[in-house]
């Protein structure tokens, strides 16, 4: 037997607005809302090409560093005007190391993720 990622899920303090941040960011859009038993919503974001994001309110904020954490490669553009565009939308640079090829921001609620290169 075999599975498959259904979603990619991100514990974030604000869904909605999470979530439009990424839409913004992949030309994406909400595919839907939902509530769980504890009336907590969900939003789900779905891109015309990539994995579905699951945005879930947790009560705490982000307190360390990731373990998992999207890259992200302009299609078609320049990596330095993806980074300035997702700027405007409200990311921030964490870093960029020379001779890397991989630029680190930050989305606003400071989950990382990385810009590289077009492919």
């Amino acid at each position: 037997m075999a599975t498959r990622v259904l979603a990619i899920a991100i514990d974030c303090l604000d869904a909605e607005r999470l979530a439009g941040f990424w839409c913004a960011a992949l030309g994406a859009e909400v595919r839907e809302r939902w509530r769980d038993a504890c009336e907590v919503e969900y939003v789900e974001v779905g891109a015309p090409a990539g994995p579905t994001l699951l945005f879930q309110p947790v009560p705490e904020a982000k307190s360390s560093k990731n373990r998992l954490h999207l890259d992200l490669a302009p299609e078609p553009g320049d990596q330095r005007e993806e980074v300035r565009r997702l700027v405007v939308l409200g990311a921030r640079v964490l870093s960029e190391a020379p001779g890397h090829p991989w630029i680190v921001l930050a989305d606003p609620e400071d989950n990382e993720f990385c810009v590289l290169p077009a492919r």
